[in-house]
């Protein structure tokens, strides 16, 4: 059996206090009395109370209420949650509206009636409780949500830039637009933001921006009714409401369908969307992170994306640099992978293993060691992971990709690689490539290529 509700009820007059302490007490409440506003200040410094009844007038002859309207907002500075209900002899609409206005629960007038006294205590009450479990189950919540956040490794130089950079930006509701190559942990440092800010208790959603078709993400993005299109057979809630008060995170955000990228910057300029196939507007408050591999200004000098919509997503550019940029990091990674990996036994670096990871390229970059970590973890028979478990691909081995080279990197690695599968034939080499033989010698001149 639990412990009986506490109950303060606060008053000058004795008489009152007696009264109410005995309905109380036969209605379950364990009863503390104060007759001033510094006993029950005093009180609610030292003791914890469910529900509060105060009186809004202590000194003689007094009917302003003032006394009490200073005690309610002291209390609700103590402690927000506690529900204060008012009660005064002199009751009037702009006394109660008054004392609503500062934070009262409810509003009583002497003489009170037993039934609507002992009705109003328990209604607050079972408010007061309420509270205390949607709080309690909030900081669950976020625990949990904290548990769940990969760790973030920041030794090298490189990353303690871009985690100094997320401390600073991370409690704002301002957008970010995280920049990087494949595989570098743009979501990891955007749920790290979410996090650090004051909308961690609410809801972080992730959406592919670039991997879903325009009618697909209007739909994934705003929600639709039922009966908007074919298959439409219910009432389908979108990412942006889903997202309401919390974190909207667009991955790939350049590959976004253009149509698209036109209502995704309406929203963001007026926080206003319609589900597919409804008129009505529905209003929300969403901090928008944004993700992309992309070179941004070139994306959008080519048109290919909305220049005012990386306006309005890049407040702030956080770049991430790739694992080459960040080889400080790569021992405690490994190690944090290792004791992750859930396939095999436990097994350890050998020290030259960990040398070959140390001087590996990483075009996949953080990705790649992970999934390296844990198939070698996986194949490895003995207790120490070797150079072969590792199964990297020495550097000449390692074909470049092409979105990690510039344009001049690529013409030049094209031009070797055909003239390579011509045997160094000039004219069968122009053929393959398309280009006349006159202007591959061209190139070859000016990239300083010897046929």
């Amino acid at each position: 059996m639990g412990l009986p509700p506490r109950l303060l009820v606060a008053d000058d007059q004795p008489d009152v206090l007696e009264a109410v302490r005995m309905l109380a007490r036969a209605h379950g409440f364990d009863v503390r009395t104060a007759t001033s506003p510094a006993a029950v200040l005093a009180l609610c410094e030292a003791e914890d109370f469910d529900v509060c009844l105060l009186d809004l007038n202590y000194a003689r002859d007094t009917t302003s209420g003032i006394e009490g309207m200073g005690l309610l907002e002291r209390l609700r500075e103590l402690d927000p949650t506690l529900p204060v209900v008012v009660m005064t002899a002199w009751g009037s609409i702009e006394g109660a509206v008054e004392a609503i206005r500062r934070g009262a629960r409810d509003y009583l007038q002497k003489p009170w009636d037993n039934t609507r006294l002992v009705a109003t205590l328990t209604a607050q009450l079972e408010l007061r409780r309420a509270l205390r479990t949607v709080n309690r189950l909030d900081a669950e919540a976020a625990r949990a949500r904290r548990a769940e956040l990969p760790a973030i490794v920041a030794r090298s130089r490189a990353m303690q830039q871009v985690m100094a950079l997320v401390e600073r930006v991370a409690p704002s509701s301002a957008s970010v637009l995280i920049t990087g190559e494949h595989g570098t942990g743009k979501e990891v440092i955007a749920r790290a933001l979410h996090a650090a800010s004051a909308r961690s208790a609410r809801a972080f959603v992730a959406v592919n921006a670039g991997g879903l078709s325009d009618g697909v993400l209007d739909s994934e993005l705003f929600g639709h009714v039922k009966g908007a299109f074919t298959d439409a057979r219910t009432d389908r809630t979108g990412c942006f409401e889903l997202a309401d008060g919390g974190t909207l995170f667009l991955d790939e955000i350049a590959n976004m369908p253009h149509g698209q990228q036109a209502r995704l910057l309406r929203v963001l300029q007026t926080g206003e969307f319609h589900p597919v196939g409804s008129s009505r507007a529905r209003k929300v408050d969403v901090r928008v992170l944004a993700a992309t591999n992309a070179d941004v200004a070139r994306e959008a000098a080519e048109g290919r994306l909305r220049e005012d919509l990386v306006y309005r997503l890049n407040t702030v550019e956080l770049r991430l640099p790739p694992l080459r940029e960040r080889r400080d990091d790569i021992p405690e990674l490994a190690s944090l992978f290792l004791a992750h990996a859930h396939a095999g036994p436990a097994r350890r670096l050998s020290a030259a293993a960990m040398d070959a990871l140390l001087t590996h390229p990483w075009p996949g970059n953080v990705r790649e060691l992970e999934h390296v970590i844990q198939r070698a973890r996986l194949l490895a028979t003995g207790d120490e992971i070797t150079p072969s478990d590792l199964m990297l691909r020495a550097r000449g081995d390692a074909a470049p990709r092409l979105e990690d080279m510039t344009l001049e990197q690529v013409e030049r690695y094209l031009i070797e690689r055909t003239l390579a599968a011509q045997g160094g034939n000039v004219t069968e080499a122009a053929r393959a490539l398309g280009l006349s033989r006159s202007a591959l010698y061209r190139r070859l001149a000016s990239l300083g290529i010897r046929s």
